[in-house]
């Protein structure tokens, strides 16, 4: 058994969820902290490995993470948080004071506990939705300015703010900026756009399309998952408050072009597409992914068509028998 423990807030999700899944097989010991708001069966499979320790609590709470660990473990190595209401449609839903509760206050309390134990390391997930749009056109890196566009984006900045203040605590914060997410996990989601896509065209052999022209950038959870790895186990000195764009720049895409690569799966799929303007999540961004590649030679495995192909296999053969359920969702109103 390994002596690297990793605590994982949000562990029963879309992200963390497969996150758990590595680690126990790179023979991490993992502790999972999570409310369960989706459920938790993403864990099932874990509930019986010996390296493996779940706490159901809510990360707001001042003692949560400390009153999760197990008696006769050693202390965390390193914090993954990814608690939080996640995506423009989510926080919208709550409103801001909740949405704050839960996405910046909770990481100032996960922060404080993780320096008070001696945890080295506190991984953050941020959102390339903190950029807003691209000026002129032009890749962001992460010394652009932030231009948010929704609730969610200034949630996460200010959660950003705060952890860079604490660049010289003895424990080191690395925030992630993470593209927009696509393919399979222990608890898929179908709102998110490749993934939500690939569902319409499977269910319904039709899609409609809102801001068709706007680009975005993707990358598989896998991909993720493996940077976060990176992430963990990188030199302290390279990670202590940096920032990174995690992603790939083969996966900057406009709306049109995942369309295309859904239709080159599901040729009879009809497509439509309206105008709609909404005070909403308004992107349109190409994002640089140099820096992530040059400092923690992170480079992607995975690309769109493999994650469209995932996804099929699981809704053709019935693996996700119900996958328009709301478990499967972080919020009911999407916008394509």
């Amino acid at each position: 058994m390994s002596d690297r423990h990793v605590l994982i807030t949000g562990g029963a999700g879309y992200i963390g969820s497969l996150l758990t899944s590595e680690l126990l097989r790179a023979n991490y010991r993992v502790t999972v902290l999570d409310s369960l708001l989706f459920g938790g069966e993403s864990l099932i499979p874990f509930l019986h490995h010996p390296s493996f320790h779940f706490v159901k609590a809510d990360a707001t709470e001042p003692r949560a993470i400390k009153d999760s660990l197990k008696d006769n473990w050693q202390k965390p190595d390193a914090i993954v948080h990814l608690a939080a209401i996640v995506g423009f449609p989510a926080c919208q839903a709550v409103g801001r004071q909740v949405a704050w509760r839960y996405n910046v206050e909770a990481t100032e309390k996960a922060f404080e506990q993780a320096t008070d134990l001696g945890v080295e390391r506190f991984v953050f997930a941020s959102t390339y939705s903190n950029y807003g749009l691209s000026p002129e056109g032009k890749p962001v890196t992460e010394e652009s300015p932030l231009n948010p566009q929704s609730l969610y984006a200034e949630t996460k900045i200010a959660a950003e703010e705060f952890l860079l203040t604490q660049k010289d605590a003895s424990c080191a914060p690395l925030l992630f900026r993470f593209a927009t997410l696509y393919g399979m996990s222990p608890r898929t989601r179908f709102d998110l756009i490749v993934n939500q896509f690939v569902l319409e065209a499977f269910t319904k052999r039709a899609l409609i399309i809102y801001q068709r022209g706007y680009s975005r950038s993707f990358v598989h959870i896998q991909d993720v998952v493996r940077g976060v790895i990176i992430g963990l186990e990188a030199e302290r000195s390279k990670i202590r408050g940096e920032v990174f764009n995690l992603g790939t720049d083969n996966g900057n895409y406009s709306k049109d072009d995942i369309v295309g690569l859904v239709l080159k799966r599901m040729p009879e799929t009809e497509v439509e597409y309206k105008d709609l303007t909404f005070g909403g999540d308004m992107r349109d961004i190409t994002v640089s992914f140099a820096k992530i590649k040059r400092v923690l030679g992170f480079e992607t495995t995975l690309d769109v068509d493999d994650g469209i192909r995932g996804l099929l296999f699981a809704l053709k053969t019935g693996i996700i028998r119900n996958p328009t359920d709301e478990k499967y969702r972080n919020a009911q109103f999407i916008v394509q």
